[in-house]
C-alpha cells in the first residue's frame, strides 16, 4: 500500500461516507475539524442530485458540521454546468425527471424547464435530464419517453443503480435510466461518477494538481472507478456500498482502503504540517 503523503486537496463523496440517509457516520465532526485544522481544501462531490447545495449545507449543519456552498458539488450542479458550456441556456428547453437538486441548477443557469406532456414541436424539450426522483410517476416517464422519441438528447445526472439509506440499500437513478432506455433504446450520457466530468469540475474548484488530490468514496464502481479514469489517487471506506470482496474481484481498485472516516481522520492527523 502506498504511503499516505503529498495531499493538498480532497474530493469527498457523501452518501455512505459521511452518512446513511439521515444518520451521520460516527466521527463526522472530528473528521471535518481535522480538515479545517490542517487547512486542507475539499469539495463534497456527490452523485446524488436530489438536493441543492443549500440543502446539503443545512443537512451537514444539523450534524454539527459547517461547510460553505462552494464546497458542495452535486451531479445536478455538474450536469447544469456541463450543459451550459455546450448549449445556449436561454434558447434550450429541458424536461427534468428529478427533484429540486436537479431542477434548480438548470434554472439558475437560465434553462427553460418544460412540463408534463409539453411535447408539441414548439414546446417539447431538446434535452431530457434524469436525476433521482422520489416522486417519480407514470406521467413523468411518459413525457420523457415522448421527448426522447422526438429527438431530445438524453442526459443522466448519474448512473448509480442503488442508494445506501438508513433502511438499507435501495434503487438509485440508474434504475430510472434503465427503464427509459428499455422503452426508447436510447442510452443516456452520464455526467456523474464514474465518468471523469464531475471530478474534473471538482479539481477546478479546488485548484489543486491531480497528483496531489485524493478522492474519497464508498462505491468501487463509481467513486473509485471515476478516480481511476481521472488519474487521481483514491481512498475507499467500507462503511457504504462496496466491500473488500468487491475490490478483490475487480481489475482496478483504490489506493487505500479503510473501515470508515475515523480511520481517515487518523491518517490526516499523521500528515506533516
Amino acid at each position: 500500500m502506498q504511503e499516505f503523503t503529498d495531499v493538498r486537496g480532497l474530493i469527498i463523496d457523501m452518501d455512505g461516507v459521511l452518512w446513511h440517509g439521515d444518520r451521520p457516520q460516527i466521527g463526522i465532526v472530528e473528521f471535518f475539524q481535522t480538515l479545517r485544522d490542517k487547512n486542507l481544501p475539499f469539495v463534497l462531490a456527490t452523485n446524488n442530485a436530489s438536493m441543492t447545495a443549500a440543502q446539503y449545507v443545512a443537512k451537514l449543519a444539523g450534524m454539527g458540521v459547517d461547510v460553505d456552498f462552494q464546497e458542495i458539488l452535486t451531479s445536478g450542479m455538474a450536469t447544469a454546468l456541463y450543459l451550459a458550456q455546450r448549449y445556449q441556456p436561454q434558447a434550450t428547453r429541458v424536461f427534468v425527471i428529478g427533484g429540486i437538486g436537479a431542477r434548480q441548477p438548470l434554472l439558475d443557469l437560465g434553462f427553460t424547464l418544460t412540463g408534463l406532456y409539453e411535447t408539441e414541436p414548439e414546446t417539447r424539450a431538446q434535452l431530457v435530464v434524469c436525476g433521482m426522483d422520489r416522486e417519480l410517476s407514470w406521467d413523468k416517464l411518459a413525457t420523457a419517453t415522448l421527448n426522447l422519441r422526438a429527438g431530445a438528447h438524453f442526459i443522466g445526472t448519474n448512473g448509480d443503480m442503488s442508494l445506501p439509506t438508513e433502511r438499507g440499500e435501495t434503487h438509485g437513478n440508474g434504475a430510472i435510466l434503465a427503464a427509459l432506455t428499455a422503452t426508447t433504446g436510447i442510452k443516456p450520457m452520464i455526467i456523474g461518477k464514474p465518468e471523469p466530468i464531475i471530478y474534473r469540475q471538482a479539481l477546478g474548484l479546488l485548484n489543486t494538481p491531480p497528483e496531489q488530490t485524493i478522492a474519497i468514496g464508498d462505491r468501487l464502481d463509481t467513486d473509485i472507478l471515476g478516480a481511476v479514469r481521472t488519474g487521481i489517487r483514491s481512498l475507499m471506506v467500507l462503511s457504504g456500498v462496496s466491500s473488500q470482496t468487491d475490490v478483490d474481484a475487480a481489475d482496478f481498485g483504490p489506493t487505500w482502503i479503510v473501515p470508515d472516516i475515523r480511520d481517515i481522520t487518523r491518517m490526516l492527523l499523521d500528515l506533516p504540517a
